[in-house]
């Protein structure tokens, strides 16, 4: 599982609602998961010259064209951007619940 970010997953922002990249990271630790963190860098809502690094290309190839993180990708393949979908899909899939319910019908 990877998580890309920005530059980190700040706790503490004077952002209201806090920072999407920590609120994402920190709903995946809950559900139990630890995502390998893949820091993107640059500035979204800058020009696309300034969204050049790696990490920011590999985002906006994994979502067809947009760089804005964070972006999930599930063990499975499945890509999940935007903070608030990513909350919804860890709280929908704690980490166990697959291996709980292939043991419970094996």
């Amino acid at each position: 599982m990877k998580l890309y970010i920005c530059y980190g997953t700040f706790t503490t922002t004077p952002r209201p609602g806090g920072h999407p990249c920590g609120n994402a990271n920190r709903a995946l630790e809950e559900a139990g998961y630890e995502p390998e963190l893949i820091k993107s860098y640059g500035l979204a809502v800058l020009p696309e010259v300034f969204n050049k690094t790696k990490g920011r290309q590999q985002v906006k190839e994994l979502t067809g064209g947009d760089v804005m993180v964070p972006v999930l990708v599930t063990d499975d393949g499945e890509v999940i951007q935007d903070s608030k979908k990513i909350i919804a899909w860890a709280k929908a899939n704690p980490a166990g619940a697959k291996a709980a319910g292939a043991a419970a019908t094996s």
